[in-house]
């Protein structure tokens, strides 16, 4: 087993032993430290991803979002090529459930937006370095479309999510700040 799957293996499971009541407490603080992050406040486009357990919650996140009237994009994937586009999302019933139980915008109720329209892209994560490299979940979609976008980029995340170190390629784009519980990291 190569160093990124155990490190993708050990994270999950740290994660999964997280109680609901910490998940929530924790989700809310990383939520309110954003809320009040200059990058946040700023920006009128937020790309974001809808998140799943044990990811932190970013249902309020876009809640949020569209009580102060920002745009709210969310990925579309494509398999075929692996690549992301973001659409428009204006109520969670826009939202279907495509592989791997992640939910993704419906084409048909949801239009495109070009990536460089994107202020602040929230990039999700199962491990990060404190120098803002991630482990992402294996797909290499965000690495894909990270390589073409100029904007801010930031994680939230979870401390066991925060390790030492993991191997990093040469495609690896470090996300600009990560915002825990208890701090962001620039």
């Amino acid at each position: 087993m190569s160093d990124k799957l155990k490190i993708r293996k050990q994270v999950k499971e740290t994660l999964s032993a997280l109680s609901k009541p910490l998940y929530e407490d924790y989700s809310y603080k990383i939520a309110r430290t954003l809320f009040a992050d200059d990058d946040w406040i700023m920006a009128k486009t937020i790309g974001i991803y809808v998140s799943r357990q044990p990811e932190v919650d970013t249902y309020q996140v876009i809640r949020k979002a569209w009580e102060q009237g920002k745009q709210v994009v969310v990925p579309k994937s494509n398999p075929i090529d692996k690549r992301l586009s973001f659409r428009t999302l204006m109520e969670f019933s826009q939202l279907e459930t495509v592989d791997y139980g992640l939910l993704e915008p419906i084409e048909a109720l949801t239009s495109e937006v070009n990536g460089e329209m994107i202020d602040l892209l929230i990039v999700p994560g199962l491990a990060y370095t404190k120098e803002g490299y991630r482990l992402g979940f294996g797909g290499g979609y965000y690495d894909r479309f990270l390589t073409h976008y100029t904007g801010k980029t930031l994680s939230l995340a979870f401390p066991p999510q925060i390790i030492s170190h993991f191997p990093i390629e040469v495609h690896d784009i470090p996300v600009s700040k990560i915002i825990t519980n208890h701090e962001v990291i620039v």
